[in-house]
């Protein structure tokens, strides 16, 4: 890969015939990716932006399953902005995929990237005062809030979004204030939570949530999405998320 470190990096494959290059010391991608990816329920020909792409597997993963017509991958790490163009080349995407290095704080260059249908965004988590500050920049920069916060984030995807636009984020359920703060603070109104748990009884670990831009003042929480069986292999749910990239979600009506 040009301008890469080839004793740095690692392949692992994501599916069959396809392989996404990680860095050795840096952060993986994990399960909230690929259920980020899973849950954007965007239609087809639509036009969207992740925010924070890393390893530009989120969108890798939608193309693969989805009928998108393009999706620009914001990054502000070069490595990693390099590093994702390559993947989205090696996987075949270079054309629908457009990598930009860049800050998503950066007003004129969301302004270049224009209006949109969607955003997606996995953001980090914590706070720079909790956790484990780890040494290496490539995981602080992706786990801790150095580089934006959630304000920040949902900020940047009210800007990019048209009317009616829709943003998928998957985040920490202690911090879920937070993000209905940030949300409504930027236009955009909540319109579906998900809670994402281990197993079957468990707290959530992870929450899924689908705001739309100027949206109604309703709000749908759905039944816990299980990732595992009691025996620790993938719920049925989970295995269809793996198989299709679609996610079942159960809402009452």
């Amino acid at each position: 890969m040009d301008g890469l470190n080839q004793a740095n990096l690692r392949f692992d494959e994501i599916c069959e015939g396809m392989t996404l290059a990680q860095f050795s010391d840096g952060f993986s991608y994990g399960t909230d990716a690929v259920l980020l990816a899973a849950f954007a329920d965007v239609r087809a020909g639509s036009r969207g932006c992740e925010l924070g792409t890393g390893t530009g597997i989120v969108p890798i993963l939608m193309f693969r399953h989805k009928k998108c017509s393009h999706i620009t991958a914001l990054e502000i790490q070069p490595e990693y902005a390099a590093l994702a163009a390559q993947n989205a080349a090696n996987c075949g995407f270079s054309d629908r995929i457009k990598v930009i290095e860049g800050d998503l704080k950066d007003d004129s260059l969301l302004k270049q990237i224009g209006e949109l249908d969607f955003v997606v965004s996995n953001p980090p988590y914590m706070k720079t005062s909790t956790g484990y500050l780890n040494e290496n920049p490539k995981k602080l920069i992706a786990r801790h809030e150095i580089h934006c916060d959630i304000r920040d984030v949902c900020r940047g995807a009210s800007k990019l979004l048209r009317h009616g636009g829709e943003f998928f984020v998957i985040y920490r359920p202690d911090r879920l204030p937070d993000l209905i703060c940030a949300l409504r603070e930027n236009s955009l109104e909540p319109k579906l939570i998900v809670p994402v748990s281990a197993g079957e009884g468990k707290p959530p670990v992870l929450i899924l949530c689908r705001a739309k831009k100027h949206g109604g003042a309703e709000m749908k929480l759905a039944a816990p999405f299980i990732i595992e069986t009691p025996d620790g292999q993938p719920s049925r749910a989970m295995r269809q998320v793996y198989d299709s990239g679609r996610m079942e979600i159960s809402v009452r009506k």
